[in-house]
């Protein structure tokens, strides 16, 4: 056998004479036969198809749609339609929540003062309802309601939308409203004589002009018996037994003509009931009232001391520091309280010395029940007194009260207090 020849290996392709040929790559197309024929792998009897030049040419120039081609404006127009569906979806959720979202809230009654507009009632629902919009409300505000929002009490329904509170106050509109006011620090005789002389209240549990009806029956009516301690319900003393007081939020009320007794007394206790409850479930420590209901009396004699809001804080520490030193309360409101019909206008040393079932000179604690309807500040002032030392406070003549640690102290204050009224009175011109 002959030996094999050695194979030479083959140059690089950078190397072959055929990378040297002339001319650009253009040119070199431009000459390639356009009848360039397959090359035929011998070896493997396979044809090899020839190599498109074409493919690597630097003028290569990319594929171009018609403008006229169906399928293209097809496919855009799908792509538009699908932006504009996204944005119309999201625009109804956004009017379907403004106008049909709930917020968390139970049945309750709302007051409408005078000067308030349906769009003062949007921040509500905007704070507690996802993607409310204040714009979509104000539209469908002007387009469902005709009248401006009427002052009244409303009573809206559990988890309402903007929609259903709006149906409920637009009925104001078409009713007579009934003005109903209670001043702090009246009492509730006082209220239920209001509501007896108002002709434009239905009377169901008062007996319309008299007083004949008893503090039982009026709680019995109310369905309120049951929130009296037992020491309230069985006293012996009048005025103390099925006594209702405190329990009625002193404000500015409108009903609509027609509002029963009983309606209104209930709203204003669920008022009272529900700020109770608020102050004492963030009480500060180490209060000495035992009960909801004790801070409710403690907040009625605040009410009646002081009518100058910064002193609320002021007058409750006394109190609370007398307590929790045995002392006791010596509030002139419950003497007078504890005299009923009998008070004249003055404080005699015998009404000093007669022991009432409120007179706090004469009892230890708390009086058996409020003696007057204290306002939600007092209720707060109760369960937050101010950091004070103060045991002991008298009117300083010219308004406000002075506040003293000790009794030789206090003695002195009573003295320019007396100094100051006699002044005044020097400077009186005679009737």
């Amino acid at each position: 056998m002959s030996n094999p020849t050695p194979e030479t290996p083959p140059e690089r392709p950078n190397d072959t004479p055929s990378n040297e040929q002339e001319g650009t790559v253009d040119e070199r197309i431009a000459g390639t036969p356009s009848d360039a024929k397959p090359v035929v792998n011998e070896a493997a009897g396979e044809e090899v198809p020839a190599t498109d030049i074409s493919l690597i040419s630097g003028k290569t120039k990319p594929r171009k749609y018609k403008v006229d081609n169906q399928s293209f404006f097809m496919q855009r127009g799908y792509q538009v339609l699908l932006v504009l569906g996204l944005i119309a979806a999201f625009l109804l959720v956004i009017v379907y929540q403004t106008l049909f979202g709930r917020i968390e809230q139970p049945q309750q009654m709302v007051t409408i003062e005078q000067g308030q507009t349906y769009y003062g009632l949007l921040p509500q629902w905007q704070q507690q309802t996802p993607l409310f919009s204040a714009s979509v409300a104000k539209l469908y505000i002007k387009s469902q309601v005709d009248a401006p929002l009427h002052a009244g009490i409303y009573q809206l329904p559990e988890n309402p939308t903007i929609a259903e509170a709006l149906q409920v106050l637009a009925q104001g509109a078409k009713a007579a409203m009934v003005k109903v006011q209670i001043i702090e620090g009246k009492t509730s005789k006082d209220l239920y004589q209001s509501l007896r002389d108002n002709d434009n209240i239905k009377k169901e549990v008062l007996i319309a002009d008299s007083g004949d009806a008893s503090n039982a029956s009026i709680a019995q009516g109310l369905d309120l018996v049951g929130i009296l301690p037992k020491s309230v319900t069985n006293s012996n003393d009048s005025i103390v037994n099925h006594n209702l007081e405190g329990w009625f939020a002193p404000d500015t009320y409108y009903y609509g003509e027609g509002t029963s007794d009983k309606q209104v007394l209930t709203d204003l206790y669920k008022r009272q009931q529900q700020a109770l409850t608020k102050a004492w479930e963030n009480r500060a420590p180490d209060l000495p009232y035992k009960s909801p209901y004790e801070a409710l009396v403690m907040a009625s004699i605040i009410e009646k001391e002081t009518s100058v809001a910064e002193e609320r804080p002021l007058v409750s520490a006394v109190f609370k520091n007398r307590l929790d030193k045995g002392m006791r309360m010596q509030t002139d409101p419950t003497i007078i309280y504890g005299m009923g019909s009998r008070y004249d206008g003055n404080i005699r040393r015998k009404d000093i010395d007669e022991k009432t079932s409120y007179n706090t000179y004469q009892i230890d604690g708390l009086p058996p029940t409020p003696i007057a309807l204290p306002s939600a500040a007092s209720i707060e002032a109760t369960l937050h007194p101010a950091d004070s030392e103060a045991l002991y406070f008298v009117a300083t003549g010219n308004g406000g009260h002075k506040f003293t640690n000790s009794l030789a102290e206090h003695n002195q204050a009573v003295k320019e207090y007396l100094s100051v009224m006699r002044e005044k009175k020097s400077q009186t011109p005679p009737q």
